[in-house]
C-alpha cells in the first residue's frame, strides 16, 4: 500500500494516492505514532474527502438537481447500482468525465492516451489477454517503473496483481475505459516498425539485431496439462519488437546446431552467445534496456514467475522448427546487471548416432559392443555436464534394440525418440523420479534399462538391484575419470561387494573440436607445447608433429568441423574386482598393475592428435589440469610413437 503512495508521491500528488481508504472524517494515527502509547499526541484529523457527485457539481459536469434525482434512482435499484453508472444511464455525463471525476476524488493522475506516445518495451510486458481482460494498457518504462493507464485504477488487488506479472514496480493513472481499449487495439494490430518509440531500442537497433539472425518459420508453443495427457497448442502471432527479438534469436540458434544459449547483461549492454561444437560464440548484442522484457517473455513461454527476479528458477519451452518439436530447457539467475536466461536445446527428433561414428577406435569400440551386450550387470558412462554421455547411450541402444527385447529409459528429459524402446520421462512434480521410475519399471520385465543419470543412494541401490537380478543397466555420473566412479558409487552408500559383483566396466569421455580436413596443415610442435607434452608424458614428448588449420569456406574460416570423443575405459577383470573389494578408495585402486595398464585420455588424446583428427589445444583442455591421469600413464603403457601396442595410439 506504502509502495502505491510512494509512487504517486514521485509526481507531486497527494500521498494518500489510489489506495487512500479511510472513511471521511476518520482519524490517521499513523503520522503521530500510537495514540495509546502516547497520551499527548496531537491528533490530526484528516480532511473529508469529496464524493464523486460533489466533484461532478464543482466541475459543473452535472447540476444539484441531476445528482438528486441519481440518488433517487440508486435508492430504487436492488443490487444498487454507483452513482457514476446511474449518471451515465441519465445520459448526463460521460465514461470520460466519470473516469477525470473518479481520479481527482482520489488523487490519482489522469490521461488522456495517444498511441503514437506508447512505448513498445511497455507494451510487452504484460500479455495481451491480460491487457483486454482487464481493460488495461502500459504506456510507457522508466528506471524501473512502468506507467500503466488501468480502468478499475481504484482496484487494490489489480494494482499489485500488476505488479506481480511485469516484474516492475508499478505507477498507476487514470484513463477512460473506452480509450484504453482503442488505444490497446491500435498499437497491438500495428507492425513494431510504425511505433515511433522503443524505449532505448530503436527500429534502427533492432533491424541490425535481426539482420544478423537465420531466420526461417518456427512456432513457439506451450504444454498445456490436463487430468490424461499433455498436448501442444500455438502461440499467437505477434509483431512487438520484443516478440520478434525471442523468436528469430531461438529460430537462429536452433537453425545454427547450437547447444545452449545465453542471453547475458553485461555493463550497458546485452549479449546473445550461442554454444557451438563446445565453444561460446558470440552473436548478437542489444540495449540493456530491452532485456527486461525479453526475459519476461521467455519466462512467460516458459512457465515461470515473471515477477521473482530474486531467486534462480527453471522451466521448460517446446518450440516447432519445421514441424519438429524442440525442447528448451530455461534456467535463469540474477547477476549483477540483471538475469541472465541460458537455455538447452535439446532436439528430441534427431536420430541416433551409430557407434562407428562416436570417435572410439577399433579395439575400444569392440570392448564397449561386448559390453554393452552383456546378459545382466551396469556399464557406466561418465564424464562431466556436455561430454555426450547420453548421445553414447543412445549410439548404444540405438545397436541392441531388438524385437525380442524389452528396452526401457529412465531420462530428465527425454532427448531423442528410439523407435522399438520405452522411454519414461522423469516428472519430479509428480514424485515420478529416477528412483520411483526405476522402482515400477523393475516390474515391467525388463531386459535391458538406461538410467539417464545416478544421482542418489537410492537410484545406486536400485540400479545395483536390478543388475543383480538379471538385467543390464545403462547409466551415467559425472566423474572426471573411469576409476572415479568405483569411490562414487562406494561413497553414494553402495557395498564394495555389490559394486564388484555387478560393475562390468566404466567410459569415461570428452568431446573435442575437430580438425576441419580440408585446410589442415601438419607443423612441427613449438617448443612450449613440445615441454607441455613432455611433463604430461613423464620426461618424453611422444610425437613430433601436429596439424593446424588456417579456416577456409568449408569450416566458416573457424578450423574447426564438428566435435569428435575422446575416450578412455576401464574394464573390470577378475583381478580388478578384488582389489575394488580390497582396496575401494581410488587413490590405492588407480596404482593396481592391471588398471594401470588400460588405456587412459591422455593416450586416446594424443593418439588422434597425431592423426590430425583434434588438435594440442584441444588435448590440453581435457587433460592437462588433471594430474591423476598423468600417474596412471605408467610404464607398463608406453605413449613413444612407433612402439606397436603400447604407443599413443
Amino acid at each position: 500500500m506504502q509502495q502505491e503512495n510512494n509512487i504517486h508521491d514521485r509526481h507531486g500528488n497527494d500521498t494518500r494516492g489510489v489506495h487512500d481508504t479511510r472513511e471521511a472524517g476518520g482519524v490517521d494515527n499513523t503520522a503521530h505514532g500510537d495514540a495509546g502509547s502516547h497520551m499527548n499526541a496531537i491528533v490530526t484529523p484528516v480532511p473529508r474527502r469529496k464524493r464523486i457527485g460533489e466533484i461532478l457539481i464543482d466541475r459543473k459536469s452535472i447540476t444539484p438537481d441531476q445528482l438528486e434525482e441519481a440518488l433517487v434512482r440508486q435508492r430504487s435499484v436492488v443490487p444498487r447500482k454507483l452513482i457514476g453508472e446511474i449518471l451515465i444511464d441519465m445520459g448526463v455525463v460521460g465514461t470520460r468525465v466519470l473516469a477525470m471525476a473518479l481520479a481527482d476524488s482520489v488523487n490519482v493522475p489522469f490521461m488522456d492516451i495517444e498511441p503514437d506516445a506508447i512505448q513498445r518495451e511497455a507494451i510487452d510486458c504484460l500479455s495481451p489477454q491480460l491487457m483486454e481482460e482487464y481493460n488495461l494498457l502500459p504506456v510507457a518504462i522508466d528506471d524501473g517503473w512502468l506507467t500503466i493507464a488501468v480502468e478499475k485504477f481504484t482496484d487494490v488487488c489489480l494494482i499489485d496483481d500488476i505488479g506481480r506479472w511485469s516484474g516492475l514496480n508499478v505507477i498507476v493513472v487514470a484513463a477512460d475505459a473506452k480509450n484504453i481499449s482503442e488505444s490497446r487495439r491500435i498499437v497491438l494490430d500495428q507492425p513494431a516498425s510504425d511505433s515511433k518509440s522503443h524505449s532505448g531500442a530503436s527500429t534502427v537497433e533492432l533491424d541490425r539485431v535481426l539482420g544478423q539472425l537465420h531466420v526461417e518459420e518456427l512456432n513457439i508453443v506451450d504444454r498445456v496439462h490436463d487430468d490424461n495427457s499433455q498436448i501442444l497448442v500455438g502461440d499467437e502471432n505477434e509483431n512487438s519488437p520484443v516478440v520478434t527479438l525471442v523468436r528469430c534469436v531461438i529460430q537462429d540458434a536452433v537453425t545454427a546446431g547450437a547447444s545452449d544459449i545465453h542471453i547475458e547483461p553485461i555493463k550497458n549492454n546485452c549479449r546473445v552467445r550461442y554454444r557451438i561444437d563446445g565453444d561460446l560464440v558470440e552473436k548478437v548484442n542489444f540495449s540493456a534496456r530491452l532485456l527486461p522484457p525479453v526475459v519476461s517473455r521467455l519466462k512467460i513461454l516458459a512457465g515461470l514467475d515473471i515477477s521473482e527476479r530474486r531467486l534462480p528458477q527453471d522451466g521448460s519451452i517446446t518450440v516447432s522448427l519445421a514441424d519438429r518439436p524442440i525442447d528448451l530447457r530455461v534456467s535463469t539467475m540474477t547477476t549483477k546487471f540483471g538475469e541472465k536466461v541460458v537455455m538447452r536445446i535439446v532436439d528430441r527428433d534427431r536420430v541416433a548416432p551409430n557407434l562407428d561414428k562416436l570417435g572410439l577406435d577399433a579395439v575400444a569400440l569392440g570392448r564397449f559392443r561386448t559390453l554393452i551386450r552383456e546378459t545382466h550387470g551396469i556399464v557406466i558412462v561418465t564424464g562431466p555436464t556436455g561430454s555426450g554421455k547420453t548421445t553414447t547411450l543412445y549410439a548404444a541402444l540405438s545397436e541392441i534394440l531388438d524385437v525380442k527385447r524389452n528396452v526401457s529409459t529412465i531420462e530428465d528429459p527425454v532427448e531423442r525418440q528410439l523407435d522399438g524402446a520405452n522411454q519414461f520421462q522423469v516428472n519430479k512434480a509428480a514424485n515420478f523420479t529416477f528412483a520411483s521410475a526405476l522402482r515400477s519399471l523393475l516390474r515391467q520385465d525388463p531386459d535391458t534399462l538406461m538410467v539417464g543419470e545416478i544421482r542418489d543412494t537410492e537410484t545406486a541401490r536400485l540400479a545395483i538391484e536390478a543388475a543383480l537380478t538379471g538385467h543390464l543397466v545403462l547409466t551415467t555420473l559425472h566423474t572426471n575419470d573411469a576409476l572415479t566412479s568405483i569411490p562414487r558409487l562406494i561413497n553414494m552408500g553402495v557395498e564394495p561387494y555389490l559394486v564388484a559383483a555387478s560393475l562390468r566396466g566404466v567410459m569415461a569421455q570428452r568431446l573435442v573440436r575437430r580438425l576441419c580436413q580440408d585446410c589442415k596443415q601438419q607443423v612441427a610442435i613449438p617448443d612450449d607445447l613440445r615441454d607441455v607434452l613432455t611433463q604430461l608424458c613423464r620426461g618424453q614428448c611422444p610425437i613430433d608433429k601436429h596439424y593446424v588449420c588456417a579456416g577456409c569456406s568449408r569450416c566458416g574460416d573457424t578450423g574447426y568441423s564438428g566435435r569428435i570423443g575422446v575416450y578412455e575405459q576401464l574394464i573390470l577383470n577378475e583381478k580388478i574386482l578384488s582389489a575394488v573389494v580390497r582396496e575401494p578408495d581410488g587413490s590405492q585402486l588407480s596404482e593396481h598393475p592391471a588398471i594401470r595398464g588400460q588405456k587412459t585420455l591422455l593416450h586416446d588424446g594424443l593418439a588422434k592428435v597425431e592423426q590430425g583428427v583434434i588438435g594440442i589445444d584441444g588435448l590440453l583442455g581435457i587433460v592437462s589440469r588433471v594430474d591423476d591421469l598423468v600417474s596412471r600413464a605408467g610404464d607398463e603403457h608406453d605413449v613413444n610413437r612407433g612402439q606397436g601396442q603400447g604407443r599413443a595410439a
